[in-house]
This record gives C-alpha cells, structure tokens and sequence, in this order.
C-alpha cells in the first residue's frame, strides 16, 4: 500500500494500493484496442459535452478540491483554490478548443501535373497517450496532461507523482461521471519499474513528462520508435533589474515570484541580477518581506509559505545554502532550516556563480541576488546555465526591455513581472535542458493531434 502524508506534519492522509507491470499491461491493451477500434472514437461534439459537465462538477466540489490538493501538495490553501479554479478554466478552454483541431486546403493546380485536384488537411487523434505528471500542481498539471487527451480524443493512461495522487484519481473520476467512456482516462499509481512500460511500450504514441530534467532525458531515450513526446523540466529563472525599475511593482513582484508554493515551481524566481547602484536597497528590502512571510501549516489561512514536499528537500536546500555560506555569501533573512519540513524563506547577496544555489535549480524558498554594472554581462551570466524557461526584466525604458527579451535565451520573457506569470492558453515549455515540446491547454492539444491529407482528383476540377 501507498501512505500519502501531508508534508507539513508528515500525518497519514490515505492508503491506497500500488499496482505493479500486469495491472499496466491491462490499461496499455485497454486504451490501445480503444484507439484501434474507431467506432469506439467519441466524437467532437461529445467531448465538449463531457468537458463541459466535468467542469460544472469540479465548480460544485471547489472546496473538496482544494481541501485534497492542500493536504497532499503542501501549497497554501489560498493558493491552492487558485490552482483549481485554474484547473476548471483549463477544462473549459480545452471543450473551447476542440473546434480548433482542423487542417486547411492545399492548393493544387499550381503545376501541370497537379492540375484536376483538390486537398485538404484534417487533424486526427495520434494515439494512446501516456502522461507522467509532478507534485507541485497536483490538479492542474493533470488537467493539461490527461484533460487535454481527452479534448483531441486520445486515451490517455496516467501516473501522477507518488507523493501527490488524490488529486488526479478525483479527476479521473470526475470525468467518468461526466459520461467518458470506461478505459479513455485510467489512473496508474505504480513504482518506477512499472511505469518504465508507460514510456518504452509500443503502443504509446505520444508521452508527456513533467519532471526533473535527469529523468525525463532518460525516459525520451527510452521511447519506442515513433513515439512523440512533451519534456517540460525545471529552470533557474533569472531576473534583470535596471536601475529606473519601479519599486513598488518590482519587490511584491519578486517576493511571490520567488516564494510561491515555496519556491516549488519550474519558474520560480531564482537568479535576480540587480543593476549596482541599487542592488543592496533592492536586495535587504526584498529580504525585509521575505522575513515577514508566515511559514506553517498549508491548511492554516493565515500561511503564505507551506512546506517542501519531502523532508529530504529540506536537506538539501540547507546542504545548498550552507555551501553558499561557507564560501562567502552574505545571508540577508532567513538561511534556516525551521522544522524538518519546513525552511525559512531565504535571500542570498552574490552567491559564487559556482555554488549550487546560483548553477542548479533550488526548487525551495531561495533566492539569490548578484550586482552588475554592464547589463549584457548580466544577461551573459543569466544565459550561461544549460537550463532555459522563463525570464524576467524590471525596466521604464521600452528598447531596454525590449534588448533584454531579444538576448536571453528564454522560451517566455515577462516585461516588469515574475517569471512564474502563466495563464493556461498561453504556450509554456523549455528549451535546451529544461524541456521539448510546448504545454498550454491548445498547444497541448495540437500536439497530441497528427495531420492527415486527402487529394482528390476529378476531371470536373
């Protein structure tokens, strides 16, 4: 049996049981005979029927949604309810998008040879889609993993993150009750070894990963020939901040960028480079908020930063900071351990740019802020990390911000906001070692379609 536990008290939520390789053979030969028959296709019009019914269910259990997503995710409850209000929007924009999955005509008659014809494009569904999701958001990453299958009229089989699986099982269910058909949507809740069948199987033709970029660039080598796939890893965001930035927009800014979710998100603000003649103002005043963040219990209202996932993590932000401080930084709050679950919200001065917290992704209530004089120095260090997602520049001046979107190497660049800004319709993905491929509810769903042409040829055209 799993034990999940909640990672603030480590207190039993629910047992349920751990399936191993023949429970994940039967759900591979289940969906792939399903996408093989195509009288069992569902059709356009009742998907959004179906989408349409799970979101006005998910919109009537917005409480037990976010009560479940709390206690087994560690997320704040306010923030929690957002992330499920958002989860009910990305099931609404996906019912929205399946009239969008459509191909286009082709000319033809351009050369002799094709004269007499006429083609169109159509899109299809690929395939059986198998999808292997993360804690930090344990309703909505599912939704963009299994809502959006189900929207281009793919099965889908998933694993949610061992940690974090109510969530998902509430959303496959939901989804049966809103009339999907038995074996479009099954929940997998197995180890490792098991869920290895999900990736290297045959019959997978499409595989969304969301997770550490070390496992997802293991599990792409493993793909069966043919098989596509979506990587979505983390980063180490980095932040330039010009001198004419606006305080009272830029620190808040910062403080929810870097501490959301503590720091658990693949966009969280990591890396702030501060233009030197107002570095230290930015830098102790960002830390003076920081310090006043209520770090506790994730069901408690009053709690704006709840605890890391596991306790390991926990020991390794501290091994992390530690070794930051060792080698000279300056600790401007926090810096601590709190509990074994727990750390204190963080702020590091000009960490060496070799330490692990300026290198690696932290994902914990760390960020780091380093002084320039040169911008494009600053963005040279920005950029120099094999990690490339999301970035972020606080600037008044149009043609500085719209030099700093043109040179760092970032998939989304925000103009005076965080890094971890994400609405669900907008594209959202890495680049390089953070990722392949692109999520957002449409792009997502465009993905998980492939493109078929039909030429017709008559000697009426």
């Amino acid at each position: 049996m799993l034990q999940i536990t909640s990672p603030y008290d480590l207190s039993l939520i629910k047992e349920i049981p751990l399936v191993g390789k023949v429970e994940v053979e039967k759900a591979l030969s289940t969906a792939y005979a399903l996408f093989q028959d195509q009288s069992k296709w569902i059709a356009p019009h009742e998907r959004i029927a179906i989408l349409k019914r799970a979101a006005s269910i998910m919109q009537s259990r917005l409480e037990e949604l976010t009560k479940t997503a709390t206690q087994e995710g560690g997320k704040p409850l306010v923030d929690s309810k957002i992330e499920v209000l958002r989860a009910i929007n990305g099931v609404e924009l996906a019912a929205e998008h399946i009239g969008q999955l459509k191909g286009e005509q082709i000319p033809m008659g351009l050369t002799k040879a094709s004269e007499n014809r006429i083609a169109f494009t159509s899109r299809e569904p690929i395939g059986v889609v198998s999808s292997i999701s993360a804690f930090n958001h344990p309703l909505n990453l599912i939704v963009h993993q299994v809502v959006t299958a189900v929207a281009a009229g793919c099965p889908v089989i998933v694993k949610p993150a061992l940690t974090t699986p109510l969530s998902c099982l509430t959303l496959v269910d939901i989804l049966k009750e809103a009339g999907l058909p038995d074996g479009w949507c099954q929940a997998i809740i197995c180890d490792n070894d098991a869920a290895e069948l999900l990736v290297t199987d045959s019959r997978i033709n499409y595989f969304s990963f969301i997770g550490s970029a070390k496992v997802g660039w293991y599990l792409k080598s493993k793909l069966a020939n043919g098989t596509r796939c979506a990587l979505e890893h983390g980063g180490a965001a980095p932040v330039i901040v010009e001198k004419d930035a606006d305080f009272e927009t830029l620190l808040p800014s910062l403080l929810k960028g870097g501490f959301y979710h503590a720091g658990q998100v693949c966009v969280s603000v990591q890396r702030v480079f501060v233009h030197e003649s107002i570095c230290d103002d930015v830098a102790n005043k960002l830390a003076e908020m920081a310090s006043k963040l209520v770090v506790g219990d994730q069901m408690d209202e009053k709690t704006e930063v709840g605890p890391l996932i596991l306790p390991r993590e926990v020991d390794r932000v501290e091994e992390w900071v530690n070794e930051a401080i060792q080698a000279g930084t300056k600790v401007l709050c926090g810096g601590k351990r709190i509990s074994n679950t727990c750390f204190e919200p963080t702020v590091l001065l000009d960490p060496p740019l070799d330490a692990k917290v300026s290198r690696l992704e932290i994902f914990g209530p760390v960020v780091c802020v380093y002084s320039y004089a040169d911008r494009d120095k600053a963005i040279e260090i920005a950029n120099s990390l094999d990690v490339h997602f999301q970035a972020a520049v606080f600037t008044k001046d149009l043609d500085v911000a719209l030099d700093c979107v043109k040179k760092l190497n970032a998939t989304a660049v925000m103009v005076n906001d965080h890094t971890a800004f994400r609405v669900d319709w907008m594209p959202f993905g890495g680049r390089d070692t953070s990722g392949i491929g692109m999520g957002g509810i449409q792009y997502s769903m465009h993905e998980m379609t492939r493109e078929k042409l039909m030429v017709i040829k008559s000697k009426v055209l």
